[in-house]
């Protein structure tokens, strides 16, 4: 009886690779189309991706009908490299907090007298234990300068700039007027909305809001004058109403301190 060697020893016949295709799932398709060409030929035929598509991603499998050009094998592969970056993370961001210092003036309107200034290094911040882009920032009398307006209400500036320490790059996060009351025990709110990164058009919308709070209380040494105690800033999302992270606040940043 002879014995046929390996060497002499031919490819399946194509009809087997058919029947075998259709016991294996898309990811063993795939392995499988990268034998030869002949192999690739019989994995991709479409009465074998057509269930497959139909069955995990119908809305595209319906472009078949206008298209019947495109193969089912390949709109099965758009759609499984669509659904895969739609859960994908998001990128690292390319700097942290210690790469930033934080720019805060508030002058009042009328004479132009400074009521906070802050410039404070990322370095030095108290991060929230939540882990979210919110930071408190306790004013001493070098940074704020006493008001006598005993629960006076005055217009302000507000201008909150975020700096690289590299000094390559300022991005503005707030530059707002508005009236702030000068009373012990209250707080002075201000929001602006963000811009959107710039990958996208002028006309959307962030959903982003740069939040500035002010907390106002009277000197122990008796008298009407009333500084300000604290200052938090953070970036809020004004659809749910809460502080993004801070890795995301890092990297809305990125998009205008590191333009592509």
């Amino acid at each position: 009886m002879s014995t046929r060697s390996p060497k002499s020893s031919s490819p399946p016949p194509w009809g087997v690779l058919v029947l075998l295709a259709h016991h294996l799932d898309p990811k063993s398709l795939g392995v499988a189309s990268c034998v030869s060409k002949s192999w690739y030929l019989s994995m991709a035929s479409d009465h074998i991706w057509q269930p497959l598509c139909m069955s995990h991603y119908p809305s595209l499998s319906n472009l078949k009908i206008t298209h019947p050009s495109v193969s089912y094998h390949r709109l099965y592969a758009m759609a499984y490299v669509a659904a895969k970056r739609r859960v994908r993370g998001p990128s690292v961001p390319q700097f942290s907090m210690d790469s930033l210092i934080f720019d805060i003036h508030i002058l009042g309107t009328k004479g132009n007298h400074p009521i906070v200034k802050i410039a404070k290094p990322g370095n030095e911040f108290c991060f929230d234990h939540n882990g979210v882009f919110r930071f408190d920032f306790g004013v001493n009398n070098y940074e704020c300068l006493t008001s006598s307006m005993n629960e006076m209400l005055e217009d302000v500036k507000i201008t909150w700039n975020v700096v690289l320490k590299d000094w390559s790059a300022v991005f503005t996060m707030m530059d707002y007027e508005g009236k702030v009351r000068y009373s012990p025990g209250s707080e002075g709110w201000f929001s602006q909305e963000l811009p959107p990164p710039r990958c996208c058009s002028g006309d959307s919308t962030s959903g982003i809001v740069a939040d500035l709070k002010l907390v106002f209380y009277r000197r122990k040494d008796g008298g009407d004058k009333i500084r300000v105690d604290k200052v938090s800033v953070g970036i809020l999302n004004v659809v749910n109403w809460r502080y993004v992270i801070v890795e995301d606040g890092i990297r809305y940043l990125q998009h205008f301190l590191f333009p592509s």
